[in-house]
């Protein structure tokens, strides 16, 4: 009787050992084939939230308005000033920023699997790069889904110490993307610098800016 009892337990614990092999398999790979694919793209919900609101907006252009600007005379002011959510792929954003005639600016917002890098792309106006070019930041905590900051970064801070300009080092980015505006802000240590854009609005996309191509 007792080697009967035990003999049943026995067979149940192996059915069931098998049953939990079978599901485990089936939650990965029944095929009996080697499965390849890429590394995955990681993100978190603020930036993926963040990154779609702006995405939204994919080939629509808006204007602006400087509503902060404590330095005065930065080249800015009196100018038309233009957004253009111009290329968008589920991992990047290009958003060339005019300024009057000058097209020389592109902001590239990046998801890097570790976060969100903006980058300030500057070309002369044949299409070469500006001796300033590709300074930003990268986001170092989650933000929120319709605001994040963009310390500066390494590489910025040793490219604005070369060009003079080392007070730079100390800038944070900003960009907030709600309904109805999108603001792009530049803060450091006595400096802070501010432009509003309309996005109940938009405007006749401009031309490619410079160094890229329709």
């Amino acid at each position: 009787m007792r080697i009967s009892i035990v003999s049943s337990l026995i067979i149940v614990v192996i059915a069931l050992g098998s049953s939990v092999a079978v599901n485990a398999a089936g939650s990965k790979n029944t095929s009996g084939k080697s499965v390849v694919l890429p590394a995955p793209q990681v993100s978190i919900a603020t930036h993926d939230a963040y990154f779609e609101h702006l995405k939204a907006h994919c080939g629509k252009a808006y204007q602006g308005k400087i509503t902060v600007d404590n330095a005065k005379g930065g080249g800015f002011a009196g100018k038309k000033l233009i957004m253009h959510v111009r290329r968008c792929s589920e991992r990047e954003l290009q958003i060339p920023f005019h300024v009057g005639d000058d097209a020389s600016r592109t902001w590239i917002l990046t998801k890097t699997g570790s976060g969100i890098s903006l980058k300030h792309d500057h070309r002369q106006a044949d299409g070469s790069y500006d001796e300033s070019t590709m300074y930003g930041g990268h986001t170092l905590d989650g933000g929120w889904d319709r605001v994040q900051s963009f310390p500066a970064d390494q590489y910025s801070k040793e490219l604005f110490a070369k060009h003079g300009i080392p007070q730079s080092s100390g800038n944070t980015w900003q960009m907030f993307i709600y309904p109805d505006k999108f603001t792009y802000r530049m803060v450091r240590e006595g400096r802070e610098f501010r432009v509003d854009f309309d996005l109940t609005k938009a405007v006749s996309p401009p031309a490619a800016p410079w160094g890229y191509s329709d």
